[in-house]
């Protein structure tokens, strides 16, 4: 067992599986780069940039067992890695992870044990990944069961996230897709398209209360876009899942991120868009080429503080 899996032993079997408690409202040691203020408000709504041009298809990149590694009932596909994806399966009783390293950061995401696939984004840039199917074998202690390297070199820094993963999964048959299409069809520039995207989510999710507090202290939680598109309500990883997905396909590289937000270092799920433009409003400000901030929840009239914070500042502790 080389450092880097002893490593991911390290971090599953411990208490630092973080990332899976997306429920707003829990709390927790601030830890990455900060950055702080929210967008400041101003009386203008304006858009800029290149003429928009959606993307086509978003089908999602699909498991691919020729030259995949496959080892004790697990499978890990390596072909799509340049395009900013991996994928895994499992077929084992046993409670499973999947492990993704590179250098001093690890993820971990929760695998099915009935050989259903999950994809996961490659989200930590070019450099040597090791991944690791892992199985619990009683209380918090795992075992390596599966494992790849692989030197990752992304066509592009947006490859990871302009494609669906496990969390902001959707298909060309998505409702939500959809209606991103219907709303950006007759838009002039990219920052019209995220300022239609957005407001839409703005305009008709409400803030869930009720699931906020259900979910408070519950670990694995995997939003659905659909689902919250379908029932206007959601918790902050809904709304970030959700316009993600409705931005990725229609071709705006969207990321995904959780951490914390003050006040009382709460957990929390935005998301930071990259377009050739830009788009001010009252509550959102984009930059062009370069990641802007859009806390879709914070700009929700039906959002608390008591759950999503102040919108003054926030700490970056995961990427999707």
């Amino acid at each position: 067992m080389n450092i880097q899996i002893k490593r991911a032993c390290a971090c599953v079997a411990g208490v630092s599986l973080a990332l899976t408690l997306v429920a707003c409202g829990g709390s927790g040691e601030s830890s990455g780069g900060s950055s702080s203020g929210q967008p400041v408000a101003t009386k203008s709504d304006t858009t800029s940039g290149a003429a928009f041009d959606p993307a086509k298809s978003v089908e999602p990149i699909k498991f691919n067992s020729k030259g995949a590694v496959t080892e004790n009932d697990g499978t890990i596909d390596l072909s799509s890695v340049s395009n900013g994806v991996v994928l895994a399966r499992a077929k084992n009783s046993s409670r499973l992870k999947f492990v993704v390293i590179c250098g001093e950061m690890t993820y971990n995401y929760d695998l099915p044990g009935d050989n259903t696939p999950i994809t996961c984004p490659i989200n930590m840039g070019d450099g040597s990944y090791t991944f690791a199917i892992m199985r619990n074998t009683g209380d918090k202690n795992y075992v390596q069961t599966t494992v790849a390297t692989q030197d990752v070199k992304l066509d592009t820094e947006f490859a990871p996230f302009v494609h669906p993963n496990l969390f902001c999964n959707y298909t060309n048959d998505s409702a939500c897709v959809k209606k991103a299409r219907e709303l950006t069809s007759d838009v002039e520039n990219v920052g019209e398209a995220v300022q239609a995207v957005c407001t839409y989510i703005v305009d008709n999710v409400v803030y869930d209360t009720d699931k906020a507090r259900e979910l408070g202290t519950v670990t694995g939680y995997v939003p659905d876009p659909d689902e919250t598109f379908t029932t206007n309500k959601g918790i902050c990883f809904d709304y970030a899942s959700l316009g993600a997905a409705m931005l990725r396909c229609v071709g705006i590289p969207t990321k995904v991120i959780t951490g914390y937000v003050t006040p009382k270092d709460l957990y929390h799920a935005w998301i930071m868009v990259y377009i050739d433009g830009s788009w001010t409003s009252v509550k959102f400000s984009v930059d062009p080429r370069s990641w802007s901030r859009v806390d879709l929840t914070f700009g929700s009239d039906s959002s608390s503080e008591e759950f999503v914070g102040n919108g003054t500042s926030y700490t970056e502790r995961y990427v999707f």
